[in-house]
Order: structure tokens, then sequence, then C-alpha cells
């Protein structure tokens, strides 16, 4: 397994290898001892899968305030997405700075997204499903989110507002300086 560091320290691109032949392929997409011998010490407890229908679904920016917070390890089964994590450690260099890394079946990457990070994505082709594995169960009292195009974070989405499909969840969330005192 291929392991890159990002420009915001935690958030890591994961690119297992794949074998294929005529019959198909073979991938060990996770491996616990694998990323233990990287630095990487994680249990996770729970997998989510999602399909999104439309090109630019929007899902995000979500995350569990503590003690609920998850890291997550997010990989596209189909598809095609560009994979968002906005960092929001108030005592980190790289506060309310993000990375944005596209995520396809195509390219086998997956992206490791720490405790302390909002998370979220806009799918790139119709019917992608994206699988991700968590830390911690989900928990309603602690689930929050950011909007996805505050002007604040500067993300770059390749989708415009009038484009963007939405939950009534994710339409609604506040702006980055709503959600200070949820801050890590």
């Amino acid at each position: 397994m291929q392991i890159a560091k990002t420009d915001l320290e935690g958030v890591v691109i994961l690119t297992p290898k794949k074998f294929g032949d005529q019959r198909g392929f073979f991938s060990e997409t996770y491996n616990k001892r694998t990323l233990a011998d990287a630095g990487i010490e994680l249990d996770f407890v729970q997998d989510n899968h999602s399909l999104s229908a439309d090109v630019g679904v929007v899902r995000g920016l979500h995350f569990q305030s503590q003690p609920f917070g998850q890291d997550k390890l997010v990989r596209v089964v189909r598809g095609r997405i560009l994979d968002v994590a906005v960092d929001l450690r108030k005592s980190s260099p790289t506060f309310k700075r993000h990375v944005a890394v596209e995520l396809s079946d195509q390219n086998w990457r997956q992206l490791l997204v720490p405790i302390g990070f909002a998370h979220g994505f806009v799918t790139l082709e119709p019917n992608t499903e994206v699988v991700y594995k968590v830390t911690n169960y989900y928990s309603p009292a602690n689930d929050l989110g950011i909007r996805w195009n505050d002007p604040c974070l500067g993300i770059a989405w390749p989708v415009s507002e009038d484009r963007a499909i939405l939950s009534a969840k994710d339409a609604g969330l506040p702006l980055f300086d709503q959600v200070g005192d949820t801050l890590f």
C-alpha cells in the first residue's frame, strides 16, 4: 500500500495495490498492521456506504463533536468524487485550510480524514458509491456540519450552487463562523 501525506497534518492518501487479470482484480483495501507500521493506529468500528445517483450530489461538510469524533477512511467503489477535508483544529497551523483529492474506482485512492476535520464530497459521475470506515459510532446528538460552499473556506467545488444537489439537512448547515464552540 502506498501512503502519501498531504499538506494537512494527519490527512493521508492511501493507494492499495490492485492485482488484475482476465478474471477481474483483487485488492487488499485495508490492513491494520500495514497502517500501524506507518504510524497510523486506528480502531474502526463501523462501515458506511452511500450511493449518489446524479452528478453534483454534495454530501457534507460533516463532523461529530467530541467525545464522538470520528476518523474516516474513505474510498470509492464505483464512480468518482472530489473528497474534501477541512481542518477544524483551532490550535493547528492549518486551521480552516482544506485538502481536496479526487477518489475514483479507477485511481483506487483512499483518503484518511482524522478527528478534528470536517469531511464532504461531491460526485463527479452518476451512480457513484462511496464506502468509508469510522472509528466511532454515529451519534445524532454530536452530528454537526458546515455549509459546503462557505466562502471563507475557499473550496473550489466543481459544481455551481444552482446545480448542487443537497439534502435538506446539508442545505441548512451553518457557516463556519457559526460553529466555533464545537470545533476541536
